[in-house]
C-alpha cells in the first residue's frame, strides 16, 4: 500500500496548538506531525464513534497484548503483561511518578540538553533538577561518566529520567551505555525512569535497545515509559503507558497514578492503541523512509546554502538539532535566536535555551511534515541567519 506525506494539509483553525500562529508563519517547533495517522487507526477510531456511546472504558487483555507483542516482534523484547500500566500521557506520568517517588526538595537527575518539559515535572513538583551535561565534540554527543556518577552520588539525588532516544539530539543509547547507566543508578539507589516515547521512530536499519533489556539492575530499578502517540500522531487521544517489571516498584506507580487521576482512558484511546500496534507497523516504514528524506534535505540544503550552520546526525526522532554556534551571531544574543528569526521570517523554531547544557546555540527543527515544508523552512531560515 502507498501512504501520502507528500499532501499538504491545512491544520489552522481546527485547535491545533501547533498551528496557533500568523498567517504568515511557518510553525516547526512542537513534536507533533504534519501527516495523517495511519488509515488502520483511523478506521478504529471511525468504528467505535459509530457506536454512539462513550461511556467509561475499561483496559481489556487486549491491550496489553498489543503493546507485548510489538515490542517483542519490533524490538525483540518481551514486555510482561502484567508489568503494564495505562496512563493518559508521558507527561502526566512522569510527574506524577516525581511526586510519587522523591520528597520534597531531592534532586532528579537528567542529561542535558534534554526535553523541556522534564525540567517543568521536577521544577513544579518542589524537587531540584540536577544537570549532568552531556559531552559535544561538535559533531555528536556522548555521556560524561564521570560527571554523571559524582551527580547520581550526591544522597539527594534519588531519580533519573533518561531519554532513549534522545530529545533533542537524535542519539541512540546503545547496550553497553545503558548498562553502565544502570549499574551506576543501582549502586547509588538511583531509580531510572526511563522515557521511550521516540523509539519507534528510529532511522531506516536502526534499531533502539530498551533500557529494562539490558540487564537486570536495568530493569529491576526503572520505570519505561511508551505510547503510540509520537510513532502514530495520536497526542491529542491521551494515550500512552509505563511498564515496570518490580513488582513493589510498579505497586508505587500504580497508587500515584490513581490518586493523580492519570489512569483513565478515554472512549477512543483504547482501540486507537490498539490498531496502531497490531496493524500500523507498514505505515510506520513508509513514514521512517519520508522523514529520513526530509532530514538528507536539511543536510543539503545547509551544507549548499548555510555556511557553519552544523546539523547534528540524528539516529531518531523526526527532530534536527541545529548547531549555530560556528556562525557570527552579532546582533542577537544566541537564547533569542529562535525569537529573533520567528520575527523576521515567520519560521517558528523552537529555542535550543530551553533544553540546558550546551542548548543555548542551537536551534530544533521539527521536520515531520511534507517535504515542500521542509524546503520552505529551510529557506527561511538562511533569510532569518543572513539578516543577522
Amino acid at each position: 500500500m502507498t501512504y501520502d506525506f507528500d499532501t499538504i494539509i491545512d491544520r489552522r483553525n481546527t485547535g491545533s496548538l501547533k498551528w496557533q500562529v500568523g498567517e504568515h508563519e511557518l510553525p516547526m517547533w512542537v513534536a507533533d506531525m504534519d501527516f495523517e495517522t495511519a488509515p488502520q487507526i483511523r478506521a478504529a477510531i471511525e468504528k467505535r464513534a459509530a457506536h454512539g456511546i462513550f461511556g467509561y472504558t475499561d483496559i481489556p487483555d487486549e491491550w496489553r497484548r498489543a503493546y507485548s507483542g510489538w515490542w517483542k516482534s519490533r524490538h525483540d523484547f518481551q514486555i510482561p503483561e502484567d508489568s503494564l500500566i495505562f496512563c493518559t500521557g508521558i507527561v502526566p506520568a512522569i510527574s506524577s511518578m516525581v511526586r510519587k517517588l522523591t520528597t520534597p526538595a531531592e534532586k532528579v537527575l537528567l542529561q542535558t540538553p534534554v526535553y523541556n518539559v522534564f525540567f517543568n515535572s521536577i521544577i513544579n513538583n518542589g524537587r531540584q533538577v540536577q544537570e549532568s551535561p552531556l559531552q559535544y565534540d561538535g559533531k555528536a554527543y556522548s555521556i560524561d561518566f564521570a560527571d554523571l556518577e559524582k551527580k547520581l552520588a550526591d544522597p539527594q539525588t534519588t531519580l533519573m529520567i533518561l531519554c532513549n532516544p534522545q530529545n533533542p539530539t537524535g542519539n541512540i543509547w546503545d547496550r553497553q551505555t545503558l548498562a553502565e547507566i544502570g549499574e551506576l543508578c543501582k549502586k547509588h539507589h538511583v531509580t531510572v525512569i526511563s522515557d521511550e516515547i521516540h523509539c519507534d521512530l528510529t532511522s531506516p536499519g536502526k534499531g533502539y535497545v530498551p533500557f529494562a533489556s539490558v540487564s537486570e539492575a536495568c530493569q529491576e530499578n526503572s520505570v519505561t515509559c511508551i505510547a503510540p502517540t509520537k510513532t502514530f500522531n495520536l497526542a491529542g487521544l491521551q494515550t500512552a503507558a509505563v511498564f515496570v517489571p518490580n513488582t513493589v516498584l510498579r505497586h508505587k506507580v500504580w497508587r500515584g497514578f490513581n490518586t493523580d487521576e492519570v489512569a483513565e482512558p478515554n472512549a477512543f484511546a483504547v482501540d486507537a492503541a490498539i490498531a496502531a500496534f497490531t496493524e500500523g507497523g507498514a505505515w510506520l516504514d513508509a513514514l521512517r523512509d519520508y522523514i529520513q528524506k526530509n532530514k538528507e534535505t536539511v543536510k543539503a540544503y545547509a551544507a549548499e546554502h548555510i555556511p557553519g550552520l552544523g546539523v547534528v546526525e540524528s539516529e531518531a526522532t523526526y527532530l534536527m538539532w541545529l548547531d549555530c554556534g560556528a556562525m557570527n551571531l552579532s546582533g542577537c544574543e544566541r537564547g533569542d535566536l529562535a525569537g529573533f528569526i520567528r520575527e523576521k521570517t515567520g519560521l517558528y523554531l523552537s529555542s535550543g535555551s530551553q533544553y540546558g547544557g550546551n542548548g543555548a546555540a542551537f536551534l530544533r527543527m521539527n521536520v515531520a511534515c511534507p517535504n515542500a515544508l521542509v524546503l520552505e523552512g529551510m529557506e527561511r531560515l538562511r533569510k532569518g541567519l543572513e539578516a543577522l
